[in-house]
């Protein structure tokens, strides 16, 4: 936009070349200033008139005036004029457009110049920039792209990264994918990376809500179900992952709120346990498992993408390479038949699979294989043939009984129907017992867990869903058997809830982290980016999540009274 002063003067110089070219042809002068007024389209137009008028009029005078007796050098000189005039009118206006006419707002741009998908205002919510370089992601493997970190539209950190997508149910149904991030070198080698102010690692996820346009429903309409679900684990002394709340543009495409968090993990800032090497004589520990479904791992490398959309087999292909079974069924009867048949077959509901995370699959040992079985199996033995009238409460030696209580009082109390039965961590460190979490996965926890009432026990699944591939194990209601336990339960909740869970910091804590995202803006982005007619509403799903988790811990308070 040409300043005030500067087109004054231009009008100036103008007039000036104006007289000098065309003395006495005042016309000139008085059309430049009543376009000066016009708007923008029309002095588009005034000017197209202005250069073909002028010109050819002039050039028809000139003509006429060389009939009567001036040379053709006369005319070239007065039809060059002219031109130069249109011409300089015609650069003049185009320009510097007149000052009247409305101007298009400045696009949001970084401290860098990279131009926003959205105007994300005076947020101060972090904002990701994702470039593929051209690359199109795949589920397996990561692809090279470039992060960068912007809040309050600063540049505050660049950084290599290797992408995926990631998720496997999550991945099907939902048109907003959630991604697998590594920090890389520029060799692409990976790295350890302190990002948005969390603790160094290489190892990240970003995870949406679940939009399905197709079928018009939405999962955590809240955006935080995660993030509050791990901060109320937080607040056990328990590690969960930590979380920030941010906005991602993908290759200029504006994706919506993202919860970047920590891939749980062996890392002195996460599981912090002994790493366990193939040479290690002492193979007690660490190890990181799942009661969970299953990944292709390597195999998936290579596979179009389109195969991950409708491969729900490969959730259920357990193999001997991948996970071992335990030896008894949901009811705690030991098993007839044996291991790894093929997915989803008539009697996989009955079994329980417990999938090797660290070492992995490709890493383990067989020895180290052999010691984890026994350990599984001997805690389930004692478990089930303990006599808890008597006295007997030998599955005590294999476990650390705290961190179970701890596991089923967070997501009981955030009813996470994923819990217990898929998305189950459990940790086995040197010489120590086994330990329950960390927790995982809540995208259909809190109110959004329809499958069991809000009035019922998470651990009471198998009572509510019947053959679901993956069903609740026996550990849960066995364990509720012992009084003891019972007790345990009781004391933890009591204590819980006169502090880090009464209701007013319960309450304070939800509105403290969507209060953040509603302030920011990125609420109403991102359901202008997704609903799509859905009827997205943030604002009153947070509200609903609150009153589910005042109501879900009255509820506990009476049952856990009773014990």
């Amino acid at each position: 936009m040409i300043k005030l002063g500067d087109m004054k003067f231009r009008m100036f110089s103008i007039r000036v070349l104006l007289i000098r070219l065309f003395t006495g042809r005042v016309f000139t002068w008085n059309f430049f200033t009543s376009t000066l007024g016009a708007t923008h389209q029309t002095t588009h137009q005034t000017i197209h008139q202005a250069t073909h008028q002028t010109t050819h009029q002039y050039a028809l005078g000139a003509t006429h005036q060389a009939t009567l007796g001036a040379t053709h050098q006369t005319i070239y000189q007065t039809t060059l004029k002219a031109t130069l005039l249109a011409t300089l009118l015609a650069t003049t206006l185009l320009t510097g457009c007149n000052n009247n006419a409305p101007t298009a707002p400045a696009p949001p741009t970084g401290s860098d110049g990279h131009v926003f998908a959205v105007e994300t205002g005076d947020s101060q919510l972090p904002y990701l920039v994702i470039d593929t370089r051209g690359e199109a992601i795949q589920y397996e493997p990561k692809i090279a792209a470039d992060l960068k970190i912007y809040v309050q539209k600063e540049l505050v950190q660049t950084q290599p990264i290797g992408i995926e997508y990631r998720g496997k149910t999550s991945f099907r149904l939902s048109d907003k994918k959630g991604f697998n991030i590594e920090t890389w070198d520029n060799q692409g080698e990976d790295t350890d990376v302190s990002l948005l102010g969390l603790p160094e690692e290489e190892d990240w996820r970003l995870v949406g809500h679940v939009v399905n346009l197709t079928e018009k429903y939405t999962y955590d309409e809240s955006l935080i179900h995660n993030t509050v679900a791990y901060e109320i684990a937080r607040r056990t002394g328990r590690y969960a992952s930590r979380v920030v709340m941010t906005e991602v543009e993908l290759n200029g495409r504006y994706l919506g709120v993202y919860q970047f968090m920590e891939k749980p993990k062996r890392d002195k800032h996460r599981i912090d346990i002994t790493k366990l090497d193939e040479t290690d004589a002492n193979i007690t520990g660490g190890y990181i498992f799942m009661i969970d479904k299953v990944s292709l791992g390597d195999a998936a490398i290579g596979l179009p993408l389109e195969y991950f959309y409708s491969n729900w087999d490969d959730d259920a292909r357990y193999t001997i390479e991948n996970s071992f079974r335990s030896r008894y069924d949901i009811f705690a009867d030991t098993l007839a038949f044996e291991p790894f048949r093929p997915p989803y077959h008539p009697e996989q509901y009955l079994e329980t699979y417990f999938v090797y995370e660290e070492p992995d699959a490709s890493d383990i040992t067989p020895n180290q294989k052999t010691y984890l079985a026994n350990y599984i199996d001997q805690f389930e033995s004692a478990l089930r043939s303990d006599d808890f009238e008597a006295g007997e409460r030998t599955y005590r030696d294999f476990i650390d009984t705290a961190s179970f209580v701890d596991y089923l009082l967070i997501n009981e109390l955030c009813r996470n129907v994923d819990a217990f039965r898929i998305s189950t961590y459990l940790v086995k460190d040197r010489d120590q017992a086994l330990q329950m979490g960390p927790v995982w996965d809540f995208n259909i926890g809190f109110a959004r867990g329809g499958r069991i009432p809000a009035d019922g026990w998470v651990i009471d699944y198998n009572s509510y869903v019947q053959q679901d591939p993956w069903m609740m194990p026996f550990w849960w209601e066995r364990l509720m058997e012992d009084p003891v336990f019972r007790g345990d339960v009781r004391a933890r909740w009591l204590s819980l809830r006169g502090s880090e869970w009464s209701d007013a910091a319960l309450v304070e804590l939800v509105d403290g982290i969507f209060g953040e995202l509603q302030r920011s803006g990125a609420v109403a982005r991102n359901d202008e980016a997704w609903d799509d007619g859905i009827g997205m509403d943030a604002v009153t799903a947070t509200d609903e999540l609150k009153t589910f988790l005042l109501a879900r811990a009255a509820w506990l308070d009476s049952e856990v009274s009773g014990f």
